[in-house]
């Protein structure tokens, strides 16, 4: 007796694999359309909230293009459709009633989603951008000037602490070389100025220290290596400087997670990110083995 063997024609897939790529299909398209659903309802909360933003934004923005750019954010950044409603609301707040435009080209601020594994929830944080604390700093009428500038190797750069310090920076014109430090400055109107450098090690190791999601492949130290290291020594200074309440408010909840949606930013001692502890020099969040040390320290 002759066996015959049966084999799938050429072009064709065995029932098994067909049935695997249909459910792989039907699994993605699901997935789709779960996170358009979550993206319509979170679309649907900003716009419900356009009478609230409209009394938190100060007269120099309008309701409707703050509601655009937070629209536009959620589109380009799919992944804040996952955030609980109710930090999202928070965080563009937050945004709103300080006059930033968030998660656009100008830097001034910006809605990022963070995995709370405490929780087992994503959440929204405000993180305060570069630009928009220079914006936040020049409300106040006794700031003449702030900056924070990159220094390469290549550049003329001279700096000299004490009684009489003094800071020289005049850029190469061409093949600056490699970035070797950053300065934050700020003058006053009665004269007065502070400034201080820092070198690329020194921001680096801050960053590995202080911030948790330094080592993530989101990170903005990964992605704006240069801006966070700006950010970084502008709050430094910041703190000697004659500031308005907005910069206060601002510095409170920069990095942080605010689940109310009031008229008012809420200023707290405490900061609800998490459970973190916030470096009070700086501002930046504290890593786990660090929280554990100031713990520590705290006890003894």
């Amino acid at each position: 007796m002759t066996q015959t063997t049966l084999t799938p024609e050429a072009g064709t897939a065995p029932a098994n694999t067909k049935g695997l790529i249909g459910r792989t299909m039907n699994r993605a398209q699901a997935a789709k359309q779960e996170s358009k659903k979550k993206m319509d309802t979170l679309s649907a909360l900003i716009t419900a909230r356009k009478a609230e933003i409209a009394k938190a934004l100060p007269a120099t923005m309008t309701p409707e293009r703050f509601t655009r750019i937070v629209l536009t954010a959620v589109s380009k950044t799919p992944a804040l459709a996952e955030c609980t409603p109710e930090s999202f609301l928070g965080a563009m707040m937050t945004a709103a009633q300080l006059g930033l435009e968030p998660n656009t080209p100008l830097g001034q601020a910006y809605l990022i989603p963070h995995k709370n594994n405490r929780k087992g929830v994503v959440e929204c944080q405000f993180h305060l951008g570069y630009e928009g604390m220079i914006q936040l700093a020049y409300k106040s009428e006794q700031i003449t000037k702030v900056d924070a500038k990159i220094i390469y190797e290549n550049d003329e750069f001279f700096c000299e602490y004490g009684t009489g310090s003094k800071l020289s920076h005049q850029p190469a014109l061409r093949d600056r070389g490699q970035v070797i430090g950053y300065y934050a400055l700020f003058e006053t109107k009665a004269g007065g100025h502070v400034f201080e450098v820092s070198g690329v090690d020194e921001i680096r190791e801050h960053a590995q220290r202080f911030s948790q999601s330094y080592e993530k492949e989101d990170s903005p130290w990964r992605k704006h290596f240069d801006e966070m290291a700006k950010k970084t020594i502008l709050k430094r200074i910041l703190k000697y400087a004659p500031l308005s309440s907005d910069f206060a408010k601002a510095i409170a909840n920069d990095e942080s997670v605010r689940v109310d949606f009031s008229t008012d930013i809420p200023v707290t001692e405490e900061i609800p990110t998490y459970g973190s502890v916030i470096d009070e020099t700086t501002g930046e969040i504290l890593s786990e083995a660090e929280q554990e040390a100031a713990g520590d320290d705290l006890s003894n």
